[in-house]
């Protein structure tokens, strides 16, 4: 931990905070010159010592706060940064602009308020809060998986990512490195080129699947003698946790079903610094786990690396088949399967898939490029988190964009990171038109979609982020879908597609009692929070439902016309 305070008395306050607290487990640094730290952090950086977390006033004589943490951010990414103020910053205005431009600018993570007493648990806080981002973040902590694999390796970039994704603390060897060799020698694994997943507690998988890894690290991948439940939710996304949080919390036995990770697209976003209620923001991978705590606290019960197959209806239930062989049935069920992202289609690029190519923000990858160029493709939300995500690491990240601004399809506050971010340039009216690599990318040609002119660059990776297909084909041809594939629901389902006499609900598709909500459903606005709200307003639908009806027989009645009501 390294502290910047030119105010000796200040100093010794924080010193004694930070000592008495997390003195056993951190070295506790402090310096009065901003200009001493610095040189601090760029031995620290030769040495190669982990640094946990940097705090530093701003008003120092040698070089503002502000300053600093720029400086540290690019010798230590990982590292947490913390502008020191004190009670009643807010009524300088100077300070307070400071705080709102370095957190725009992607400077600092959050503001610390200086410890005013002994024990200062406000203080300890957000200390303690940073140091628990960190060591999930950190390569340099501990972690409960080592996963050791060739580096450039498609099946291993898929276990890195669920790992990533579900929120397992783990740490990436290559193969090839001092480390690996010894972890696969004590394995007994010497000389294989199969990824290998070595567990905290002596266990040993050998290129394991995704539910043998689950399994693995402790989480459900069968039923266990249960099948039948008040409802299913298909997917464990925002919409689907929202919805397993309500439903199971009143009273509703439920099942959730998630075909890869917690968190659905929205676990591989790298910081959600939008979402109420998380001032510093949250990854996306962190506010998945919180929210299945929370669900499973309330009783909902997981199935995961599981993927729903079909859907059939009879009895008065639902029955949702599944991939290992095994069936669940519920009264109700909401599909909140998601969508996956859209493929290129430039050939030769698919076969790159998982070495270099990506889909999705794949933060797991991140730390493998460092130094390197890498390119962005697209222009929305997760596309700019992407490349912040990849310029803490890379030596230059360029964002292909289609349209001529990021303006209309993303964030203004995710511009202003983009643009005060000296490694992130944004080529405008442009898309891939071709690539070339031997098993990984080497060079990727551009065209200016205006005046048509092609340019082949060097790249070392691509992360692709260009709109989305939803995840619907397993559904029945009875649930009625747009032209893209998107889910209709309540008023928006065309005539004569709804079969009983009472009209359909809100977010009910055209086959009673099974709902959909989140990013799957058409016209849903595809943002983290929309799509739990639609998760939580989905359940009182459901209750309705069931309290009311108590869902009875599904054979058609006399049919209403949806559309004249």
């Amino acid at each position: 931990m390294l502290v910047v305070e030119d105010e000796s008395e200040v100093r010794a306050r924080i010193r004694g905070e930070l000592e008495r607290r997390y003195g056993s487990d951190y070295r506790v640094t402090c310096e009065g010159s901003a200009l001493a730290a610095l040189a601090k952090l760029e031995r620290w950086r030769a040495s190669a010592e982990p640094v946990a977390l940097v705090l530093v006033d701003q008003w120092m004589p040698d070089l503002t706060g502000e300053e600093f943490l720029a400086r540290a951010k690019a010798l230590f990414p990982e590292a947490k940064r913390g502008l020191l103020v004190s009670f009643g910053a807010w009524g300088d205005r100077r300070t307070a602009d400071v705080m709102l431009r370095a957190m725009a600018a992607g400077r600092m993570d959050y503001y610390v308020l200086k410890p005013w007493r002994r024990a200062d648990e406000f203080f300890h806080r957000t200390i303690t809060e940073f140091l628990h981002e960190w060591e999930r973040s950190s390569s340099a902590s501990p972690q409960e998986v080592a996963l050791i694999c060739e580096r450039r390796s498609p099946r291993a970039h898929q276990l890195r990512d669920l790992l990533a994704r579900n929120g397992v603390p783990h740490v990436v060897h290559d193969a090839d490195s001092p480390e690996g060799r010894r972890l696969l020698a004590e394995a007994g694994q010497a000389g294989t080129s199969d990824p290998v997943v070595v567990l905290l507690g002596g266990g040993v998988l050998v290129n394991p699947t995704n539910a043998d890894l689950a399994d693995a690290y402790g989480v459900s991948t069968t039923l266990e003698g249960r099948s039948d439940f008040d409802l299913v939710v298909v997917g464990a996304g925002p919409a689907g946790l929202a919805a397993a949080v309500y439903a199971s919390s009143e009273g509703l036995d439920t099942l959730v079903v998630e075909r890869e990770s917690i968190g659905g697209q929205a676990g591989s976003s790298s910081l959600i610094r939008n979402y109420l209620g998380f001032a510093r923001g949250v990854s996306g991978a962190e506010l998945a786990q919180r929210a299945y705590q929370q669900a499973w606290i309330f009783g909902a019960r997981f199935l995961h690396a599981r993927e729903v197959t079909a859907l059939r209806t009879g009895a008065g239930r639902h029955v949702l088949a599944l991939s290992d062989g095994s069936e669940a049935s519920a009264r109700a069920v909401v599909v909140a399967s998601g969508i996956s992202y859209r493929r290129l289609g430039i050939p030769g690029l698919d076969a790159l898939l998982g070495t270099s190519v990506f889909y999705g923000a794949s933060v797991s990858e991140a730390r493998a490029h460092a130094g390197q160029q890498v390119y962005v493709v697209g222009g929305g939300n997760s596309a700019g988190q992407a490349a912040i995500h990849l310029s803490r690491y890379a030596g230059r990240v360029t964002m292909v964009v289609r349209r001529g601004s990021l303006v209309e399809t993303m964030s203004s506050y995710l511009i202003d990171e983009i643009e005060a971010a000296g490694n992130i340039e944004v080529r405008p009216n442009a898309e891939i038109a071709a690539c070339s690599g031997d098993g990984v990318l080497e060079t990727i040609t551009l065209r200016d979609t205006v005046s048509g002119h092609t340019e082949a660059v060097a790249a070392a990776a691509v992360f692709i982020q260009i709109g989305a297909e939803p995840y619907t084909a397993w559904l029945p041809p009875e649930i009625r879908r747009d032209a893209w594939g998107y889910l209709l629901t309540g008023r928006d389902l065309p005539d004569g597609s709804w079969p009983l006499e009472r009209p359909p609900l809100m977010l009910e598709t055209s086959l009673p009692a099974v709902f959909a909500a989140g990013d799957a459903r058409e016209g849903s606005t595809k943002r983290v929070a929309s799509a739990v709200g639609e998760g939580s307003v989905v359940i009182e639908q459901v209750h309705h439902l069931l309290d009311s009806a108590r869902v009875g027989s599904y054979a058609p009645s006399r049919k209403a016309s949806v559309g004249s009501r």
